[in-house]
């Protein structure tokens, strides 16, 4: 199983998850039926394509993105169309840790334990020890 993080709002839900590569983002997509037809799932998917395109600069290097489409998407697509989806993928990835840092996602991840410890070193090499160890299982 692959450690990521989610992030949801109300017509979309953003998973990213580490690749341990030096490779952009990749995008990957859930349009369920629950969205509407073959035609409005197929323009959901086409508005979150683009959105991703204007919007993967911003995810860390070497990260897998996915995007759910809750059944509100199609509202927002045919209500406000790349303007209201590019909107709803710039707040989930707002949310993303090492956004707009350029940060491999594996650093950040271990950035963010650290950080959370506070300033007691011992605690800090622990919780570094512990996030390294996690990659290799």
């Amino acid at each position: 199983m692959r450690n990521g993080r989610s992030h949801a709002g109300r017509d979309l839900v953003l998973y990213v998850f580490p690749r341990g590569s030096d490779e952009p983002p990749r995008l990957g997509l859930s349009v369920s039926r629950k969205v509407g037809g073959a035609v409005e799932r197929n323009r959901v998917k086409r508005l979150l394509r683009e959105a991703f395109a204007q919007e993967a600069g911003r995810l860390p290097i070497g990260a897998d993105a996915v995007v759910i489409a809750r059944p509100g998407a199609r509202q927002l697509a045919e209500k406000d169309g790349l303007r209201g989806v590019h909107a709803a993928l710039r707040a989930l990835i707002d949310k993303v840790d090492g956004v707009s840092r350029g940060e491999p996602l594996e650093l950040t991840a271990e950035r963010a334990a650290v950080e959370a410890v506070g300033s007691d070193p011992a605690a800090q090499s622990d919780v570094a020890a512990d996030a390294v160890g996690e990659e290799d299982e």
